[in-house]
């Protein structure tokens, strides 16, 4: 059977978002739905693909569900496009839509649900017979997950969220023959996020100070193939960051941002080979990897919660995948209505799939002016 080029790239960037191969010192994680691994909106997408500690917004579900009770708004419904592979297709996208409310009369618990969809495009199979193309019909390779989270204020300065997941990946069927099938599986995040009063800091200059944690997709690995040999890790990560927000007036904010994380998955060894273990087990393996923590940065300016300028770095070691790349985004707010975009600059010389692409995410704020109101 030949397979057309765009299936081949799409597939090699399903199975893993790092698309080359394992050669002499470049030994990437590979993970199943590695779409998880990829920033699913616009706003997340200017700051150099980060958010565990960024302030709260509609899409803070994907990052930390725990940043919701701190929202301006007590209910956000807020949707993504990304464009995929843009330069060899126009079909592949990733869409991203979410969901969150307040709960209780002082708002400090939330509820938040989200749909993250990643589609790879329509593929037309053809395969030979007698020396002749065939048509084999065609394929839809996609993946999902299904988010339901709830957050819960401990104190007036931090809280915690649980998150639960369903997870379904499907890259279809080659050939008749073919053992390979949906893989579903299920996940729990849990996350943490603190941000202070505003204070008195630099000169007559107010601030705040956040900080973020979490621990995502933990839960059993993905069975592509019945051979529980060769079933694959979901992309169990942790992050960790922190960041200040500087107040120059009523009306002009700058915010710092800074976030490490890292893959609790185990390395293919000297040999190539990935440990066949159990979760846990994959966990404490994944710290004998000394190059797999990820580091990014980030700076936005805001005006009046109307407007924003954003601006950010992500930076993986060559060795893991050789993710590098600056991102720049705008936002865009009017009444309860909001618009971010964000483009991605390509850094390394590793190609990448999000390479000189546009984002875009709207966000419509339902619910009424929370408490946290006065503190932005």
């Amino acid at each position: 059977m030949n397979v057309t080029k765009k299936l081949a790239l799409g597939l090699s960037l399903g199975l893993g978002i790092l698309s080359y191969a394992q050669v002499g010192d470049i030994r990437p994680v590979l993970t199943g739905a590695p779409f998880l691994r990829i920033s699913p909106d616009a706003r997340s997408g200017g700051l150099g693909d980060q958010g565990v500690a960024t302030s709260a917004d509609a899409f803070s579900q994907f990052w930390n569900a725990s940043k919701y009770p701190f929202s301006r708004n007590t209910s956000s419904v807020a949707v993504n496009y990304t464009p995929y592979m843009s330069k060899l297709t126009n079909d592949v996208f990733l869409l991203y839509g979410a969901f969150n409310t307040a709960l209780g009369e002082e708002g400090r618990s939330s509820l938040g649900v989200s749909l993250y969809y990643f589609n790879m495009g329509q593929v037309q199979l053809t395969e030979l017979r007698a020396g002749l193309p065939y048509d084999n019909g065609t394929i839809t390779p996609n993946e999902f997950s299904l988010d339901v989270s709830y957050a819960l204020k401990l104190s007036d300065s931090y809280s915690m969220a649980v998150t639960g997941r369903f997870i379904r990946s499907d890259f279809g069927s080659f050939a008749s023959e073919s053992t390979l099938k949906p893989a579903n599986s299920f996940a729990v995040d849990v996350s943490g996020f603190l941000q202070t009063p505003k204070h008195q800091s630099f000169g007559d200059y107010e601030g705040r100070v956040r900080a973020g944690w979490a621990v995502q997709n933990l839960g059993p690995r993905l069975d592509y193939t019945g051979d529980e040999e060769s079933r694959s890790y979901l992309p169990t990560s942790m992050r960790v960051g922190a960041g200040y927000d500087l107040f120059l007036d009523d009306a002009n904010k700058v915010g710092f941002t800074a976030e490490v994380s890292k893959l609790l998955v185990p390395g293919p060894d000297e040999s190539g080979i990935v440990p066949n273990v159990g979760v846990i087990s994959g966990i404490g393996k994944s710290f004998k990897n000394e190059k797999s923590l990820m580091f990014s940065g980030s700076l936005e300016y805001s005006y009046d919660n109307a407007f924003a300028i954003r601006t950010g770095y992500f930076h993986e070691s060559p060795q893991q995948g050789g993710r590098q790349f600056a991102t720049v985004g705008l936002g865009l707010n009017y009444q309860s209505f909001g618009l971010d975009l964000s483009y991605l600059i390509n850094t390394s010389k590793v190609n990448s799939a999000l390479d000189n692409t546009l984002r875009f995410g709207l966000t419509w704020n339902i619910g009424e002016e929370s408490y946290n109101n006065d503190d932005y």
